[in-house]
C-alpha cells in the first residue's frame, strides 16, 4: 500500500509518540497546584513556547483546540459576533475555502449576513487587490485561505492581511495544509487569527492550534473555566498539545531537506503520469509556478476519466489518492473549488489528488507511476 493521501491526513511519527508517551499515563492536572500537577504545567508551557517560537508568534497568541474544524470556528464565529450575536454584517471569503470555513461562512449567511467572494484565477490564485475591493463599511472580517489543500495554490496572504489592516478590517487564514508544508511566520504575515492541525505534519489527530493577535477582539463560543484566556476552557490536553510540538519541532529540523526531496519527487511522480500519458490525458491543476504552490500536492485531471472509479481502481491497485478534501469526499456533486478555477466539465469529476509525506519514498513514486499508467491504460474513457 502506497499512502499517496497524506494532504488528508499523515501518518503519527514514532518520535511523536514517544514524546507524548509518558503524558498518557501520568497524573496530574495541568491546573493543579501539586507536584503532578506543576509537571504537566511545565510539559505544557513548553509546548505552547514551542509553538509560539516556531509559528513566530507570542505564546499568549496560542490557543489548542481539538483540530482544524474547531480552530477555525472558534476564530471565525469569534470575528463575527465580537460585537454581539444579534450583528448582521458583511464578510469577504475567497472562493476555495475548506468545509471548515465555508460551513460556518454558510451557517453566517443563513443568519442574514452578506457574503462577497472573491474571483480566483484558472491556477487558483488571489488578487489581493481585488478582494481587498471588496471590503464594505461594515465589513467585519475577511477570510482566505493560506495554502489550498486539493491543488496546493499558496495565496498572497500577507500582501491582503496588509490591505485590509489598512481598511481596519481583520484576516482569517486557514492554514492547516500549510503548517508543516512551508514555513509559516504568523507575525510577519499579520493576520489576525491563524489556524493549524497536528494530523497534517505526522501530529496526533485530535488536536489543533488557533493563532489569535494580542490586538485582537475575539467572542467566546465556550464557556467554564476560563483555561487558554478563556478562549477554549477546558482541562489542559497535554499529552496532544507535545505531541502537536513535537511533530512541529520535527519539521523544523527538517524543513529544508523535507521540501527539497517533496519537490523532486512531485515532479517525478508528474513526469511519470503526464510526459507518459500527454497533455491529451493528464493535465495539473493549479499554479504553473512552483513558488506559488505546495511542495508536496499535486493534483492532476484525466479528461473524460470517472473519477470515483479511477480512485478505486487505484486503491485496489495499492495506491491511496483522493479526488478532493477528505471532509466533503463524500459529496456527489463537484469540487467547489475546480468549479470557482473554472476547470472544464471533462475533467471537473476526474480529477485526482497526491499529498506525500515526510517518508514518502522514491520506490513508492515510481512504483505509482507504473500502477497509475497502468491502471489508466485499462480505463474505458468515455
Amino acid at each position: 500500500m502506497i499512502d499517496l493521501d497524506q494532504n488528508a491526513t499523515t501518518p503519527l511519527d514514532p518520535l511523536v509518540m514517544e514524546a507524548m508517551r509518558p503524558y498518557w499515563s501520568r497524573g496530574g492536572n495541568a491546573e493543579a497546584r501539586h507536584q503532578a500537577g506543576r509537571a504537566m504545567r511545565r510539559a505544557w508551557d513548553d509546548a505552547v513556547e514551542t509553538v509560539a517560537r516556531v509559528l513566530h508568534a507570542d505564546p499568549s497568541e496560542i490557543v489548542f483546540t481539538s483540530g482544524g474544524t474547531e480552530a477555525n470556528n472558534l476564530a471565525l464565529f469569534g470575528l463575527a459576533w465580537s460585537r454581539g450575536q444579534d450583528d448582521r454584517a458583511h464578510l469577504v471569503s475567497s472562493p476555495l475555502e475548506h468545509p471548515a470555513v465555508a460551513g460556518p461562512i454558510d451557517h453566517l449567511a443563513s443568519l442574514g449576513w452578506r457574503v462577497d467572494r472573491a474571483i480566483v484565477s484558472s491556477e487558483g490564485m488571489i488578487d489581493p487587490e481585488e478582494m481587498a475591493g471588496l471590503i464594505q463599511s461594515d465589513t467585519r472580517f475577511l477570510t482566505c485561505i493560506l495554502a489550498h489543500n486539493e491543488f496546493g495554490a499558496i495565496g498572497p496572504l500577507g500582501e491582503l492581511a496588509a490591505l485590509a489592516r489598512d481598511r481596519g478590517v481583520p484576516v482569517h487564514t486557514d492554514a492547516v495544509q500549510a503548517v508543516g508544508r512551508i514555513p509559516v511566520d504568523f507575525r510577519a504575515l499579520g493576520v489576525a487569527t491563524l489556524a493549524a492541525s497536528a494530523h497534517k505534519f505526522h501530529g496526533p489527530v485530535g488536536v489543533g492550534v488557533l493563532l489569535v493577535r494580542r490586538d485582537t477582539k475575539l467572542a467566546p463560543l465556550m464557556f467554564g473555566g476560563g483555561q487558554q484566556q478563556g478562549r477554549r476552557p477546558g482541562t489542559p490536553p497535554v499529552a496532544l498539545a507535545v505531541g502537536l510540538a513535537r511533530a512541529l519541532e520535527l519539521w523544523e529540523e527538517d524543513h529544508e531537506a523535507r521540501t527539497t526531496r517533496w519537490r523532486s519527487l512531485v515532479g517525478r511522480l508528474e513526469d511519470g503520469i503526464i510526459k507518459a500519458l500527454g497533455a491529451e490525458r493528464a493535465v495539473r491543476i493549479g499554479p504553473s509556478e512552483e513558488r506559488f504552490r505546495l511542495p508536496q500536492t499535486l493534483q492532476i485531471g484525466f479528461p473524460n476519466v470517472d473519477g470515483d472509479v479511477l480512485l478505486m481502481r487505484l486503491d485496489q491497485a495499492g495506491v491511496l489518492c483522493s479526488t478532493g478534501s477528505a471532509c466533503a469526499s463524500g459529496a456527489s456533486r463537484p469540487s467547489s473549488s475546480l468549479v470557482a478555477l473554472g476547470v472544464p466539465p471533462d475533467i471537473l469529476r476526474s480529477s485526482i489528488r497526491f499529498g506525500l509525506g515526510a517518508k514518502t519514498t522514491d520506490e513508492e513514486i515510481n512504483e505509482s507511476c507504473v500502477i497509475i499508467r497502468k491502471v489508466l491504460s485499462e480505463f474505458q474513457v468515455k
